[in-house]
C-alpha cells in the first residue's frame, strides 16, 4: 500500500516542464486566427452579404435567412483551409458545461458517392435531443424535439477539425433550455433601458453595451496524484485530508514566481486562447498553493461569457497535455482559499463613455451618480435573487471563508462615492428653483472629477516617481464592490457559467432603470405643467426644460439613495455583527442552498423577468427544478464516494496499522514483564484504542449516512429532497471527514494510500 503512493508522488515531483514552441509572430498577428472574424467575413463573403451580417451583429437587425447559404459557403471555404471536416452547434445547456454534436460536411452526390456540403439551413439551426439535457420537466423523454439556433453576434471558431457555431438552445414549444437565450434577452433589456436614461444626458448616444471582464481562478494538480484520489476524480474536490503543516499562511505563493511546469502550461494555454480570439491579459499565482488566475481584456458580455466557457474547456485540454488536471471546483481543498470568477461588469455608450465612471462636467457626473444609484437599486431590490444566481453546492463551501465574500449580497462603494451620494441627498433637500440647478449640479464636479479619483503621493525615495493613489481602497469581503469605473461581482464561483449571474444582474439593473425613467418622466411632466401655468401660458424655453429634467433626476436620485441604503456596506463582511445588521436591514441572510433557490420564484422575481420578456414563470420554475436536482445529485455523489473511501480505503488502512501496533505490544510482552511492556507500549496502546474508537464511529456514521440518503431519496419533490440532503446528509459527511482527518495523523505515513495535502498542493 505504501509503495504505490510514494511511487506516484515521486513520479509527479520528477516531471519536467513540457517544451512549448513559441509562435514566430507577435500575439496581435495570430490573435483570432481560428475565428471567423470580420476581416475573414469581408474576404470570404460577398459585399452585400457582409454588410447585412454586420448590420445584424452591430445594430441587432433581424437575420434574413436568405443570406444564410452565402454565409455558410464562406465559412466552409475558410474552415476547409484549416483542414476542417465537421461542424457543430455549440451551446450551453443547464448543466454548467457546453454541448456539441459533430456532423461531417458530407451529403450524397446522387451518383453513388459523396460531396462536401454545408448549407445555410444547417448553419442556422439544428435539432439536438431536448429531453436528454436538464430541462426541469419542460420536456418529457418522449418529447425529445428541441432546437439550437445560430447566434451571429458570437463568431464561429475552429477546434481541431470542427467548425463550432455558438447557438441558443430552446424547446419545441419555445422555452429556453440554456443560458445564452435569456442572457441575450437580459442584455437587450438593460442596454435599451440604459439608452433611454442616457438620453436625459446626451440625446446623441445611439447605443449602450454591457461589458464584462472575468478573472478566472483555478487550481492545478499533477495528473498522477489526481488519479490516485478517487474523490478528486469523481467530485472535483477532496472529501477528506488533513491540513498541510504549511499551506498559505506564509503568504509566499501570491504573486510569487510561477513554477516552470505551470509557466509552460500557461504559455501553451495563452497561445491557443489567443488563436480563438480570447484576449488573455493577466496570469499570476493566487493566494493558495497550486492556485492561479487568468484574466482577459474586457469584452461585450455575451461574447465574454462564451469565451469563458470556451476557456474552461481549453484549460482542461491543455492541462492534460502538460500532465496536470485543472480543478475548477469552488473549494477543492479545505482550510485554504477557494476559487472564484470575479465578474467585472459595466455599461458603456457607443461613444466609449463608461456609464459607471466619473466625468469632466457636472452633467456627466450627474449621469455617473444616476447609474451608480440605479445599479444599487437593482441589487438592493433583488439581493436574494442575485445570491441565488451564484449559489451552488460547490460555491456554498467557498463563500464567507478565506477572502471569499460572504453569502450576503452587499455593495462596497468607498468613502468618495459614499460622500457623493450623501452630498446629493443634502443638496436635493434644499431649494430646487430653476435658477439654482446649475449651482446644484456643479457641486458634483469636484467630488467626481478625474483629478479627484486619484491623488498623487510622493515617496521619500528620490529614484521612485510620484505615485497616483486611488482615493478609495478595495474591500475583499464585498460580494458586489465598486472599483472605480465598474462593479466587481466577486461572489460568482469559478466553475459556474457566469451567464446565470449576468442574467440576474442585468435584468435587475434594467428594471431599476426603467422604473427610474418612468418616475423622472412623471416629475418632468408635473414640473413643466406647474411652471407653464406660472408663466401664464408662455412657451417654456429649452434651457428651462433642461433645468426641469435635472431637477426631476436629482429628486428621483434622492429618493432612491434613501431607498437602497441597506445594500451599501463598506465594513467587514466576515463579522458576526454584520450578519445581525444585514438581517435588520432586510437583506437576505439565508445560508441553505436549496432555500436560496426559492428567490427565483418570488413574485417580484417572476414579475421582473416576465415584464422584461426575459423568462416566464414556467421557465423559472423549470430552472429551479434543475437547480434542486443538481444540488441533490452532487451531494449524493459526494456521499457515495465518501462512504466508499471510508470503508474500502480508510478503515482497512487504519486497522492494518492497528494490527501492526498490536503485534508490537504482544511481542514486547513476550520479552518483558507485563508491567514493563505496558509502560513501554503506552503510546501504542493509546493509538490502538483511538483507532478502534474512530473506525467504529466512522463505520456507524457511514451507515447513518446511507440511511439519511435512503430517506431523502424517497421524497417526491425535488425541492424537499434537496432540503433533506442539505439538512441531514451534508452534516454527516462533515462529521465523517473530521474522524478520517484525525486518523490520517495517527496512521503511519507509509501505509496511507491517498496522496496527502502536502503532496497535492505543491508543484515541484
Amino acid at each position: 500500500m505504501s509503495n504505490l503512493r510514494f511511487q506516484v508522488v515521486e513520479k509527479a515531483f520528477s516531471k519536467k516542464p513540457l517544451h512549448v514552441e513559441k509562435p514566430k509572430q507577435r500575439p496581435s498577428e495570430y490573435f483570432g486566427r481560428k475565428v471567423f472574424t470580420r476581416d475573414k467575413m469581408y474576404k470570404y463573403l460577398e459585399r452585400e452579404v457582409y454588410d447585412q451580417l454586420v448590420s445584424v451583429i452591430d445594430e441587432g437587425s433581424p437575420l434574413d435567412r436568405s443570406i444564410a447559404d452565402a454565409v455558410a459557403r464562406g465559412m466552409k471555404q475558410w474552415a476547409e483551409e484549416f483542414g476542417v471536416t465537421h461542424y457543430t452547434h455549440w451551446f450551453q445547456p443547464l448543466n454548467e458545461g457546453t454541448a456539441e454534436k459533430h456532423d461531417a460536411f458530407i451529403e450524397h452526390d446522387g451518383k453513388g458517392g459523396l460531396m462536401e456540403q454545408f448549407s445555410g439551413k444547417l448553419l442556422v439551426q439544428q435539432e439536438p435531443d431536448a429531453s436528454s439535457f436538464p430541462n426541469g420537466g419542460i420536456r418529457a423523454t418522449f418529447e425529445a424535439r428541441g432546437y439550437s439556433a445560430w447566434d451571429p453576434t458570437s463568431p464561429v471558431f475552429i477546434i481541431d477539425d470542427t467548425l463550432c457555431i455558438p447557438t441558443i438552445f430552446i424547446s419545441y414549444t419555445g422555452e429556453a433550455l440554456d443560458y445564452k437565450a435569456p442572457l441575450k434577452k437580459a442584455l437587450r433589456a438593460v442596454t435599451q433601458a440604459a439608452l433611454d436614461v442616457v438620453h436625459f444626458f446626451d440625446p446623441t448616444v445611439k447605443k449602450v453595451v454591457s461589458n464584462l471582464g472575468l478573472e478566472q481562478e483555478y487550481f492545478l494538480v499533477d495528473e498522477d496524484l489526481f488519479s490516485a484520489r478517487p474523490d478528486l476524480m469523481l467530485t472535483g474536490r477532496t472529501l477528506m485530508g488533513h491540513d498541510s503543516a504549511k499551506n498559505q499562511q506564509m503568504d509566499d505563493h501570491y504573486f510569487g514566481t510561477i513554477p516552470d511546469r505551470v509557466q509552460a502550461f500557461m504559455k501553451d494555454l495563452e497561445i491557443q486562447a489567443l488563436e480563438l480570439a480570447i484576449p488573455c491579459k493577466t496570469r499570476h499565482n493566487e493566494v493558495a498553493p497550486n492556485q492561479f488566475e487568468l484574466a482577459p481584456l474586457y469584452e461585450n458580455t455575451n461574447l465574454a461569457v462564451d469565451h469563458n466557457m470556451l476557456l474552461m474547456m481549453l484549460m482542461k485540454r491543455v492541462a492534460r497535455k502538460h500532465g496536470f488536471r485543472v480543478l475548477l471546483h469552488e473549494k477543492p481543498f479545505a482550510g485554504i482559499n477557494g476559487s472564484g470568477k470575479h465578474n467585472n461588469w459595466s455599461l458603456a455608450t457607443d461613444k466609449g463613455k463608461l456609464l459607471h465612471a466619473p466625468g469632466k462636467t457636472p452633467m456627466e457626473n450627474l449621469r455617473f451618480a444616476t447609474f451608480i444609484v440605479e445599479t444599487l437599486m437593482g441589487v438592493y431590490r433583488h439581493n436574494g435573487l442575485l445570491k441565488a444566481s451564484i449559489m451552488s453546492a460547490a460555491n456554498a463551501h467557498r463563500l464567507g471563508a478565506n477572502e471569499a465574500p460572504p453569502a450576503i449580497i452587499s455593495s462596497f462603494l468607498g468613502s468618495q462615492v459614499s460622500q457623493l451620494l450623501q452630498h446629493i441627498v443634502e443638496i436635493g433637500e434644499k431649494s430646487l428653483a430653476p435658477d439654482h440647478i446649475s449651482t446644484l449640479t456643479s457641486h458634483l464636479s469636484p467630488l467626481t472629477s478625474k483629478d479627484a479619483t486619484r491623488s498623487a503621493r510622493q515617496l521619500d525615495i528620490p529614484e521612485i516617481p510620484e505615485l497616483l493613489i486611488d482615493n478609495t481602497d478595495r474591500n475583499r469581503t464585498s460580494p458586489f464592490a465598486f472599483t472605480g469605473n465598474r462593479f466587481e461581482f466577486r461572489a460568482v464561483g469559478s466553475e459556474a457559467n457566469c451567464a446565470s449571474a449576468m442574467i440576474a444582474l442585468n435584468a435587475a439593473v434594467a428594471e431599476a432603470l426603467v422604473d427610474f425613467k418612468r418616475r423622472v418622466d412623471q416629475r418632468v411632466a408635473s414640473l413643466d405643467k406647474s411652471r407653464s401655468s406660472l408663466a401664464a401660458g408662455d412657451l417654456q424655453s429649452p434651457a428651462s426644460h433642461s433645468s426641469t429634467i435635472q431637477q426631476a433626476i436629482i429628486e428621483t436620485l434622492c429618493e432612491d439613495i434613501r431607498t437602497c441604503r441597506p445594500i451599501h456596506f463598506d465594513g467587514n463582511g466576515y463579522s458576526d455583527e454584520w450578519v445581525a445588521e444585514a438581517k435588520q436591514r432586510g437583506l437576505d441572510v439565508e445560508t441553505s442552498c436549496p432555500l436560496i433557490f426559492d428567490r427565483y420564484l418570488d413574485p417580484e422575481s417572476i414579475n421582473m423577468f416576465e415584464s422584461l420578456n426575459i423568462m416566464n414563470r414556467k421557465e423559472l420554475a423549470a430552472r429551479n427544478e434543475v437547480k434542486w436536482e443538481t444540488y441533490t445529485k452532487k451531494i449524493q455523489i459526494e456521499a457515495r464516494v465518501l462512504g466508499d473511501l471510508s470503508m474500502n480505503h480508510v478503515i482497512p488502512v487504519a486497522t492494518h496499522y492497528q494490527s501492526r501496533l498490536a503485534k508490537n505490544v504482544m511481542s514486547m510482552r513476550d520479552i518483558f514483564s507485563k508491567e514493563e511492556a505496558m509502560k513501554m507500549c503506552a503510546r501504542n496502546i493509546h493509538i490502538i484504542r483511538e483507532i478502534a474508537d474512530r473506525t467504529q464511529t466512522i463505520e456507524q456514521m457511514v451507515e447513518e449516512l446511507v440511511e439519511a440518503r435512503r430517506i431523502a431519496n424517497g421524497i417526491a419533490t425535488e425541492r424537499e429532497k434537496a432540503i433533506a440532503y442539505h439538512d441531514t446528509v451534508v452534516p454527516k459527511m462533515e462529521d465523517i471527514r473530521y474522524h478520517i482527518d484525525k486518523l490520517e495523523m495517527l496512521v503511519a505515513d507509509e501505509l496511507w494510500t491517498l496522496p496527502k495535502y502536502r503532496e497535492l498542493l505543491f508543484i515541484r
